[in-house]
């Protein structure tokens, strides 16, 4: 059997001239791999250039996409040495520490908090018991607002760029 390589070939022709069925051909020609208009010459390129990507791991193939799947594990593996070296640094805490930090400084806030009613009266004589109920009235609720902010506050807080500058209210008129 003598091949006219500037000659279109069938897609029977084809895959006997390189081993496959003609129906894999077909698939081939299906998905846009092989134009079967071209000559013989330009068909055996292009499949010889898409068995190279598929033996190089660069081509996809069905539902796996060895690229996308290869530069994925890569990333995963950048992240993980970032934050291995962020905990090196010190950069990086684990959470629950972070929480048991900051569940004592609000407890010695809390207790500063609750002597300053004291100390003002102590400095400050003139001060009627109305005023210094006041004085502890707005400590308790800006404690009470420190103990109920979550980290949801804290997102919020910097998507608007703002902060809760009316922490204290002018009772009088």
């Amino acid at each position: 059997m003598t091949i006219d390589l500037n000659q279109p070939m069938t897609q029977a022709d084809f895959g006997a001239l390189v081993g496959v069925s003609r129906q894999a051909i077909g698939a081939l020609v299906a998905r846009g791999v092989l134009d079967m208009d071209a000559s013989a010459q330009q068909v055996l390129h292009a499949y010889c250039s898409h068995m190279r990507e598929h033996a190089a791991g660069r081509a996809s193939g069905g539902d796996l996409d060895l690229v996308a799947e290869r530069a994925g594990l890569a990333k995963e593996q950048k992240d993980r040495l970032a934050m291995v070296n962020a905990v090196t640094r010190k950069e990086l805490a684990p959470v629950a520490l972070i929480e048991e930090v900051l569940s004592k400084a609000g407890a010695r806030i809390a207790g500063m908090f609750d002597a300053i009613p004291g100390a003002v009266r102590r400095r400050v004589p003139s001060l009627s018991s109305d005023e210094v109920n006041n004085i502890s009235k707005e400590i308790a609720r800006i404690r009470n607002i420190a103990a109920s902010m979550s980290l949801a506050d804290l997102r919020e807080a910097s998507e608007d760029g703002e902060q809760d500058d009316n922490y204290l209210e002018d009772d009088q008129p």
